[in-house]
């Protein structure tokens, strides 16, 4: 069989090391990170000064470079990131992959010449969401992890048919919880994945199960190895290899073998069979269940280590231990192999910066001449006006070297750095413009950079402080449960209701449920895959609500179609001025949640625009990671080896894990929802209201019911009581507030992210 474009093979790169490893090893593109904005800093990663050395040698190669920017931004550090754009726009950088809204928007606004690539964070799972990013000039998506074959080949066709490029993960860790929407390490530990500091808590030993199970929440390794064929056939544009924290060794083998399998698949037809170089560097054992829709409990091992070594023996869990320490040297003797013969040939790559020698000539009333020579070419650069003799009016400095350097060293900030320069037959006391010494630079510059201009700096419009609301701000109250509605007699303010992830058999109940209660507002999820995502463009059309509030992007979109008012749910990571600018100017949005990640601090820096309302969650359980696996395989034990429809719909179980620190997890499924695991404590926040008077204009409480460690003391009508009148100002509010509710936390809100 023949295909009709090449499929790019995509590798990490941690370090330099790694970013050879990689292209030695045939990637055809690497992504990588520099000390800040990346969502591994865990990673040594790379400095600026070395990048555009990377980028040279990728380029002898024929290999991508794109750089990972895929964090949310607090407020203050966007001077800094700005300048950091400014840097990389006149860089080869081939692409920025992105997470933060605030970030999509100034690419798409002011900082156009970059190729936008939305990180795996941004949770990208149906056809809105695509669309969405579309809108904000992206030009690739990752796609979420948990995807399946036929989801990722419906979702190729749509990134297709809006001009972006669908790329999957195909090898490497896999992440429990849907990406972006997990806050297990922050809440834990003070950590945030959505910050690139991730603890990986979802690894971590807990007490011992009823399953006797120690690592409850460990995946096995994703590896798409022997469905390569699969995903060429479902005309994915880029395969991506997890790894940036780990070894180049690692890096190297890891490509090859896909390089290898991809050579044998497109050029032969024949896919390759034998993974067991896979085996040989860092795995948690292999499972492919997200991928062929077989979400089954054998994607779960009980030991997050590395299981090289027990494969490498040939030794499951029943083998006794010393035949394992038998083949121990037998294994690091290869182990060392492998690095011995990857580091001879990483050795031979360089990235250096190229060296420029410049011969600099001219005689009176003839031009300024600039030889420009490289290893490989050279060109000759002359001023448009003639050298004159110099007066005292002349602010140009003499013709010396030290001052011609000084002049020139914007050339050092490219792949290239002066080595020499050589002034020849120069008159003296000669004279040019400094404007057109300026020019003569450029030119040099353009030639250099492959006749692409260079851009001067830009500047981005700072966003001014608007008053504020001056007027109190109104109570809403979430709930998912159809017995609650009757609250709403009890409320003043909004009544949200919360449809389910899966509800795709099910729109007409809860279109009734709309229809009967005017005043309920529908709050959509996260996570809408599939028909659950065209069930809810159903809910759409048919209500034509006033309003919803949408954590899901896709909705988002499609409300803005429609001219649906919309509200940005918490889940949507809004922690920056430019991200509430985004929503707003983009796509309509007539508000939306700050997120609860933040701090009192990080909160006062942000600007609100105009017309744009700001909500925030001060009381709810805290939902710390959502994912399509089931987890009591691992805990309580399920008879069902997999997860199916049924699953979804009918299942409705709780559970506690406890690590070894104290800390108490409760997972929680529920009809129609994924599985999820919530904090011990609720979150509530009695501070933000003096804190931000007249901010907010909206303060929601989630009276859902889902058990935590938290008591509260009384029924839903007396904690709405309670809430609205600590609103109001109530004398005592917040002290009978904290009793009636308690134990709680509130520590984001005091450390941030």
């Amino acid at each position: 069989m023949v295909y009709p474009k090449e499929i790019e093979l995509l590798a990490p790169g941690g370090d330099i090391d790694s970013i050879k490893a990689a292209i030695v090893a045939g990637a055809d593109a690497v992504y990588c990170g520099l000390n800040n904005f990346n969502a591994r800093n865990r990673a040594e990663n790379i400095e600026f000064e070395n990048l555009n050395g990377i980028l040279n040698l990728a380029r002898q190669y024929n290999c991508k470079v794109f750089l990972t920017l895929n964090i949310i931004i607090i407020p203050e550090e966007f001077p800094t990131l700005i300048n950091l754009l400014n840097r990389l726009v006149n860089t080869k950088i081939d692409g920025l992959i992105v997470q933060d809204l605030g970030l999509f928007y100034l690419l798409s606004e002011y900082f156009k010449d970059f190729k936008i690539h939305a990180s795996t964070q941004v949770t990208t799972h149906n056809p809105g969401q695509v669309k969405f990013l579309s809108k904000l000039n992206c030009t690739r998506v990752n796609l979420s992890r948990e995807l399946n074959i036929n989801e990722i080949r419906d979702l190729t066709i749509n990134c297709h048919e809006n001009n972006i490029a669908a790329e999957v993960f195909v090898h490497g860790s896999y992440c429990i919880g849907f990406s972006g929407i997990c806050y297990m390490s922050s809440f834990l530990s003070g950590k945030s994945g959505n910050r690139g500091r991730c603890s990986q808590p979802c690894r971590d030993r807990y007490l011992p199960s009823s399953e006797n199970k120690n690592f409850p929440l460990n995946l096995k390794d994703n590896s798409a190895y022997s469905n390569l064929q699969d995903l060429i056939d479902a005309e994915v544009d880029s395969l991506k290899i997890e790894g940036r924290i780990k070894n180049f060794d690692y890096v190297y083998t890891v490509v090859d073998c896909y390089k290898n399998q991809l050579i044998s698949i497109l050029e032969q037809n024949k896919p390759l069979y034998d993974d067991k170089q896979l085996y040989k560097v860092f795995n948690r054992s292999f499972s492919n269940g997200y991928l062929m829709g077989n979400i089954n409990k054998d994607m779960f091992i009980d030991n997050p280590r590395d299981n090289s070594i027990k494969r490498f023996a040939g030794i499951d869990d029943k083998s006794e231990n010393k035949k394992l320490l038998q083949e121990k040297q037998e294994y690091y003797k290869e182990k060392d192999n492998i690095i011995a013969n990857v580091k001879k040939k990483i050795q031979q790559l360089s990235i250096d910066k190229i060296p420029l020698i410049i011969n600099i000539s001219g005689k009176l009333d003839s031009p300024f001449q600039v030889i420009v020579k490289t290893p490989v070419t050279s060109f000759v650069v002359k001023s448009e006006l003639n050298l004159v003799m110099k007066n005292k009016q002349s602010t140009f400095q003499e013709f010396s070297c030290d001052n011609l350097l000084k002049r020139l060293k914007s050339l050092n900030n490219t792949e290239y750095y002066i080595k020499q320069l050589v002034i020849k037959d120069l008159g003296k006391d000669l004279f040019i413009p400094f404007q057109e010494f300026t020019l003569i630079k450029k030119r040099i510059l353009f030639i250099l950079n492959g006749s692409k201009k260079i851009i001067d700096p830009i500047k981005v419009p700072v966003i001014r402080k608007q008053n504020s609301l001056n007027k109190n701000p109104e109570l809403c109250v979430l709930i998912s449960s159809k017995k609650d509605i009757n609250l709403c007699n009890k409320v003043s303010g909004d009544i949200i209701f919360e449809l389910p992830n899966c509800f795709k058999d099910k729109g007409n109940k809860f279109i009734d449920i709309f229809l009967e209660n005017k005043k309920i507002i529908p709050w959509f999820p996260s996570i809408l895959l599939g028909e659950n995502y065209y069930a809810g463009i159903n809910i759409l059309k048919k209500l034509n609500p006033e309003l919803i509030i949408t954590n899901n992007t896709g909705i988002a979109h499609e409300a803005w179609k429609m001219g649906i008012n919309w509200i940005a749910g918490p889940y949507l990571n809004l922690i920056n001025s430019y991200g509430l600018l985004c929503l707003k100017e983009k796509f309509d949005c007539k508000g939306g949640f700050i997120s609860n990640e933040i701090s009192k601090k990080q909160i006062r820096k942000i600007i609100c625009p105009d017309d744009f309302k700001l909500y925030y969650s001060i009381y709810h359980p805290v939902l710390l990671m959502t994912t399509r696996q089931c987890l009591f395989h691992q805990v309580t034990g399920c008879k069902k080896q997999l997860i199916d429809e049924k699953c979804i719909q009918t299942c409705n179980k709780s559970a506690s894990i406890s690590d070894l620190k104290g800390n108490t997890l409760y997972l929680k499924k529920t009809k129609g929802n994924y599985h999820c695991i919530y904090n011990s404590h609720n979150y509530l926040n009695t501070d933000i209201l003096g804190d931000f008077p007249g901010s907010f204009s909206k303060f929601c409480i989630d009276l859902r019911d889902i058990n935590t460690e938290t008591n509260v003391n009384c029924d839903k009508i007396a904690i709405i009581k309670l809430f609205d009148n600590f609103l109001k100002g109530g004398s005592n509010a917040k002290q009978e507030l904290e009793q009636a509710i308690y134990p709680f936390t509130n520590v984001q809100y005091k450390k941030g992210i």
